[in-house]
């Protein structure tokens, strides 16, 4: 099983390094392997496995940056970076000039989406092939059936991100071989949202509340993952009845709950599969971590040895208007304002370890990406509610976030729904949710609160929001344009 699995990640990677002449050659990630694969229970679990592996490396694109550098970068978070490749993508100059050579840099890495249609061509491969298999291969049918669910989770996941980034990007529902690949147009933001609410609504007829393997739960899809899945679809796209029923099924299954908010266990969500824990990307495993990503760029001092001063910069100014309650218990446990007089460290991604007691010895961080957890779905609920004018409902989920926290009840200091995005700010603050919540907050409330330096409400408008195709991806696919706002300006 094993040799499987390295050959269909090394077929991945090779492929992305190798670069194609069209934008949308995807060159399946295991065809080479087609005659003799395919054959049992294993051979499908592998390629399902192999689409979360791409995943991840989508995610952790721009030197483990990606998922962060689209959720918290461009938002009130983060200030300013020491760092001159991420310093323009803070300030949302992400229109910054990087040579079509330089393919290392984060800006180019982020303004382009290979490794999702990666992904998406995996979970196309699995989809077609898994059907054709025979049933007597698998433990029995709704095993065979579970994997193919998974295929359609990663594809609605796929799709929802990237509409949410690019807003237009091609629909690929079948897996390409290299010699009928084409160049696509985009389609419309709308058509990529039904897209992935049609593999959405298909992968909850296929999934289940418990994995195949119970030492999956969160890292693979399940029930609870889709149905996240859906509450945060919903929510964007406005349609918060549905939002509220999602989220409501998800919270009242009773497979989450919450973990304490003291320094200790509040941290363990993000060394990964938490109480909390609904849908992650592994990387805390025996053989997994990053030498760099989130705890790199956010650490120092006694946090990070190897840095005296973190790359981003969190402002005390900002951290102290968000957490007016000093006894707020996520604020004494994962906010340090005392190590420097000019910044904050946010410590949630504290999790390294070094090599050796060298100075120069190598960390590795190990903490998951946690892409839905349970206090989330709980204030997307609450901000459904909220909209549709169920206001004590609302207030009632809000305070259970503000007990946790030992915080006292919402008191109406500011309106309900500015007060329940500003819970989401201070729970999950570089969690990769601000971005999005900002600009929900401003196209379904009318509340505009992205730092105006960074974009105006006109810029907004002008959909600045979306982030821009790289100028290479342009050249080579005839019929993609360039997102709105970032066809305006010099690329």
């Amino acid at each position: 099983m094993k040799r499987k699995i390295l050959f269909l990640m090394l077929s991945a990677f090779m492929y992305l390094a190798s670069g194609c002449s069209k934008f949308l050659d995807i060159e399946p990630v295991s065809s080479a392997t087609d005659e003799n694969f395919w054959k049992t229970q294993e051979d499908a679990n592998s390629a399902t496995n192999a689409m979360y592996a791409l995943l991840r490396k989508a995610l952790n694109q721009g030197n483990g940056m990606a998922y962060y550098a689209y959720g918290d970068l461009l938002t009130d978070e983060i200030t300013s970076s020491t760092n001159a490749d991420f310093n323009p993508i803070v300030n949302m100059q992400l229109n910054t000039a990087v040579a079509a050579s330089e393919t290392w840099r984060p800006a180019y890495q982020l303004r382009r989406y290979d490794v999702f249609y990666q992904a998406i061509d995996q979970a196309n491969r699995v989809i077609q092939k898994l059907p054709k298999m025979d049933e007597n291969a698998f433990d029995n049918v709704s095993t065979r059936d579970y994997y193919i669910g998974e295929a359609y989770f990663v594809r609605a996941f796929a799709y929802f991100y990237m509409a949410r980034v690019w807003g237009t990007v091609p629909i690929i529902t079948e897996s390409v071989v290299p010699i009928n690949a084409v160049n696509l147009p985009a389609s419309k933001e709308s058509d990529v949202l039904d897209q992935s609410q049609a593999d959405l609504t298909k992968a909850l007829t296929l999934l289940k509340w418990s994995n195949i393997d119970q030492d999956d739960f969160a890292l693979r899809a399940n029930t609870g993952a889709a149905l996240a899945l859906q509450a945060h679809l919903s929510a964007w796209r406005g349609e918060y009845a549905d939002c509220i029923e999602a989220a409501k099924s998800v919270l009242e299954i009773g497979e989450y709950s919450f973990v304490g908010r003291d320094s200790l266990n509040y941290r363990s969500i993000y060394q990964g599969k938490s109480n909390e824990g609904i849908f992650e990307i592994s990387q805390n495993g025996e053989n997994e971590g990053t030498n760099s990503g989130i705890g790199y760029f956010s650490l120092a001092g006694p946090y990070f040895r190897s840095l005296t001063d973190p790359i981003l910069r969190i402002s005390q100014d900002y951290i102290k208007t968000l957490f007016k309650d000093s006894n707020d218990k996520r604020f004494k446990s994962v906010f340090d304002i005392d190590y420097n007089g000019n910044y904050a460290l946010c410590t949630k991604y504290a999790n390294v370890k070094f090599s050796s007691n060298a100075s120069n010895a190598n960390a590795i961080f190990k903490n998951n990406i946690i892409i839905f957890r349970y206090s989330d779905i709980k204030l997307l609920m609450a901000e459904g509610l909220a909209a549709i004018g169920k206001t004590s409902s609302a207030e009632t989920i809000l305070n259970e976030i503000r007990t946790q926290a030992g915080l006292p009840a919402y008191t109406n200091d500011e309106p309900l729904i500015e007060a329940i995005f500003s819970e989401r700010a201070r729970e999950l603050f570089l969690e990769g949710h601000r971005y999005y919540d900002l600009v929900r907050l401003y196209k379904h409330f009318n509340v505009y609160k992205f730092p105006e330096g960074k974009m105006n409400q006109s810029q907004f408008n002008a959909k600045k929001y979306l982030w821009p195709f790289d100028p290479s991806l342009l050249s080579t696919n005839p019929l993609l344009n360039q997102t709105p706002y970032w066809g305006t300006v010099n690329m």
